[in-house]
């Protein structure tokens, strides 16, 4: 999808952070734009940011754990825009905890935001974008988590649920490549957003909002990360690319690479094993 001039983006969790980033980067591609988040105003705020540069905008409360209220979305953006090409499904929570001590609840609102809210979104957007194949792509945000784990800190919950993404993605992109539909898997490492404080959003079935910061101080901003509009071009490049992973941070490739040479470290054993050498 070389010109994004014209096309309809939807971008969940679009009020701030890369969410943000990527619907401004899309409005300067020529692209309108949908935006919704949880938090009303902030997709308001936003949406205004991107009217600024001579596209249209429209912006919609949305809880992605509602599959009714994605599929209202979806269906309003297409009778309102003409069409749908484009969706970025990005909005994303972040509790920090040791694995072994995580609850339920943790599990349940990180899953039912991270991964279910995005196979609710491709489901929800689905007809249209096969009304647009082949100019129609599906950005989805994982995580460099998805890639390897973070011994850094206790984010287990949030890395399982970007690993069940990032395998979500890869297999989609499969699965539609035949209807001329692109996917692509964002993998960002830190960003300056505000998922360190995703809990103030957090509903009461699942512990209820909470001003804890999941890493500190730091949490509050993730303030030595990449400034997240540049993470939003990084994005917009990558869809233009039919990229299937769109990653921002070359540093982190070590890591992603000590990851798999663990694993091919157990390969060879195996390999090992299995023509009887000493072990």
């Amino acid at each position: 999808m070389d010109d994004l001039n014209g096309k309809t983006a939807l971008v969940t969790g679009a009020g701030s952070g890369i969410g943000r980033g990527i619907a401004l980067a899309l409005a300067r591609e020529g692209a309108n734009v949908a935006l919704a988040d949880i938090e009303e105003g902030t997709a308001a705020a936003a949406a205004r940011e991107v009217e600024a540069l001579e596209v249209r905008a429209l912006a919609a409360q949305l809880d992605v754990t509602d599959e009714a209220a994605q599929r209202a979305l979806a269906e309003r953006v297409e009778a309102e825009f003409g069409a749908l090409h484009i969706i970025c499904l990005n909005a994303g929570v972040l509790s920090a905890e040791p694995v072994s001590e995580a609850t339920e609840a943790d599990w349940q609102w990180t899953f039912g935001v991270n991964l279910f809210g995005v196979v609710r979104g491709v489901r929800a957007c689905l007809p249209a974008l096969r009304r647009q194949a082949p100019d129609a792509h599906i950005l989805i945000t994982a995580s460099v988590a998805g890639l390897r784990p973070n011994e850094a800190v206790p984010i287990g919950v949030y890395s399982a649920s970007k690993h069940a993404v990032l395998a979500y993605a890869e297999v989609l992109h499969d699965e539609l490549a035949t209807q001329g539909i692109g996917v692509s898997a964002l993998c960002p490492g830190g960003v300056r957003t505000q998922i360190g404080v995703a809990g103030r959003n957090r509903p009461d079935d699942y512990g209820g909002p909470n001003d804890d910061l999941a890493f500190g101080q730091a949490g509050s901003g993730l303030s030595s990360g990449m400034d997240p509009e540049e993470a939003g071009r990084i994005a917009v490049r990558g869809i233009k690319a039919g990229r299937r992973l769109v990653l921002t941070h070359p540093e982190t490739r070590e890591q992603v690479e000590a990851r798999y040479a663990r694993i091919m470290d157990d390969y060879d054993f195996l390999q090992a094993a299995s023509a009887g050498a000493p072990q």
